[in-house]
């Protein structure tokens, strides 16, 4: 037998200098995240988070408090539980199909395909260089081949989705100003290197932090539209909850993962439900007049504050399968679009949750 095995078929000679066909390298298995809905406590978080998913014209979520409350761990989950959005194939903007970004190459081609695909949760790191939040001169084209093309950066990965920013308070000043211009018009302009690149950049701004190491600055701030208190549970019971569920993630992700699919599939078939109901909800004169005498009693800053109401009562309603808003809809919401738009008062020193608590009595009554 010359050393062959039995049983084997002889390989097929190759022939001198053919090259080896590589193997097509498996996609990597999306890494496991903790499931939103299996979140113990935190309402606040989990309603703004899902109310933002629902309607995004919202303004994004603001999360301060205390270190290791899972911050991040529902931001993260919010991925998971996202439905997806259609998308171009290999598109650096996320173009919706039909609707291209002027410059894409990959729609300019004319044959896009539309695929569906997660919607995009972009972290933007502290340290993040300038160029790599807005794009800059694809060095490697314009070495090799002599081309000037342009290089997205994390604005426009984040387009049509989630920018998520950790400790949002000591982000340095000149990415502040970036992200407010962005968010000021849901456009990046890129004006360097020889570039001018215009791109639509349009996503929901999250942000986590600690406020004892730091203040945001009040134009950043006044971008967000909901701001939430995250506190550590004090009960014994949430507390041990807590510890269980994560233990228990921690040591069968998978299992986990699948024992909680149900509810996680639950509340995204209400999340559509709830986008497919927003344009026909309706909010009535005098509900919008008790919004704008909310704002004036407690004293907030501009406009906003109405237009965030209005939205997220919309938003609330629909996700809760109501075509109309209503007071009680305003008064769960105040605290969630008002708490950080106050106007700071020497003569009052109660924290802003509290102001606020007090204009809703003042207004609606106990």
């Amino acid at each position: 037998m010359d050393g062959a095995l039995i049983g084997t078929r002889p390989r097929a000679a190759r022939k001198p200098g053919a090259a080896r066909k590589p193997r097509a390298a498996a996609p990597p298995a999306p890494r496991l995240v903790f499931p939103f809905t299996a979140i113990v406590g935190q309402e606040e978080l989990r309603l703004s988070l899902t109310l933002c998913a629902v309607d995004p014209s919202i303004g994004g979520v603001l999360a301060l408090g205390d270190r290791g409350t899972g911050k991040s761990t529902a931001i993260r989950a919010l991925a998971a539980l996202l439905p997806p959005m259609r998308a171009v194939r290999g598109c650096a903007y996320n173009c919706e199909p039909g609707k291209p970004t002027p410059g894409c190459e990959i729609c300019a081609r004319g044959k896009a395909e539309a695929v569906s695909v997660r919607v995009p949760v972009v972290d933007l790191p502290l340290g993040a260089s300038e160029d790599r939040v807005v794009g800059a001169l694809d060095l490697e084209k314009a070495l090799s081949q002599g081309q000037k093309a342009f290089e997205p950066g994390l604005l426009a990965r984040a387009h049509r989705g989630f920018l998520y920013i950790d400790e949002v308070n000591l982000l340095e000043d000149h990415l502040v100003d970036l992200l407010l211009d962005v968010a000021a018009s849901g456009e990046n302009v890129v004006e360097r290197d020889g570039l001018s690149i215009r791109h639509p950049a349009r996503f929901v701004l999250v942000g986590s932090g600690n406020p004892e190491e730091g203040e945001l600055r009040p134009q950043l701030l006044d971008r967000f539209g909901l701001s939430v208190e995250v506190m550590t549970p004090t009960d014994l019971p949430t507390r041990m909850d807590v510890i269980k569920r994560r233990d228990a993630f921690e040591r069968d992700p998978p299992g986990f993962c699948a024992q909680w699919q149900p509810e996680e599939e639950a509340l995204r078939a209400r999340i559509l439900a709830g986008r497919a109901l927003l344009p026909r909800v309706v909010m009535d004169d005098s509900v919008l007049e008790m919004a704008a005498k909310l704002c004036i009693t407690a004293g907030t800053d501009g406009l906003r504050g109405e237009l965030t109401l209005m939205r997220t009562a919309r938003a609330l309603a629909a996700f809760e399968g109501a075509e109309h808003v209503t007071l009680d809809h305003l008064r769960r919401l105040a605290p969630l679009a008002l708490r950080h738009r106050l106007r700071r008062n020497p003569l009052d020193d109660a924290v802003a949750t509290t102001r606020v608590a007090r204009a809703v009595t003042e207004v609606f009554g106990p």
